[in-house]
């Protein structure tokens, strides 16, 4: 299966957080699984740490480099992913979910997340 990962969850993961679920783990450790990290979520992630809303084990410079040691696979913003924003069936606000689910919509990527109200939804996978 081919996922996109929610920002928390690629935080937790990175962290090896012992917020990250059981299932979670399960499905990033399986061989047979993709997974994709959005540039979105790197973006998301240096707003919170220059915000102070979140500190990071490693500095932010290194987060790149971690996301390809774990073996995820980056995932560009395109115009396109941009575009399908208006289109996009989200329970929230949120610039960063409509974007992560615009990218699943396009790239035919399921999101693994964790948030109650993300799960919901058809293209979600909740862990």
């Amino acid at each position: 299966m081919r996922f996109l990962v929610d920002t928390h969850v690629l935080v937790w993961s990175l962290a090896d957080s012992s917020r990250l679920s059981e299932r979670a783990r399960e499905l990033l450790a399986d061989p047979e699984n993709e997974f994709w990290v959005s540039s979105a979520s790197v973006w998301e992630i240096a707003i919170k740490v220059l915000r102070g809303k979140l500190a990071l084990h490693e500095p932010l410079a290194g987060l790149e480099r971690a996301i390809h040691d774990a073996g995820f696979r980056a995932l560009p913003v395109t115009l396109r992913h941009a575009a399908v924003i208006e289109s996009v069936a989200a329970l929230h606000g949120d610039p960063f979910d409509r974007l992560l689910l615009a990218q699943c919509e396009v790239e035919t990527l399921r999101l693994l997340t964790a948030d109650q109200e993300l799960k919901r939804l058809a293209v979600a996978v909740g862990c």
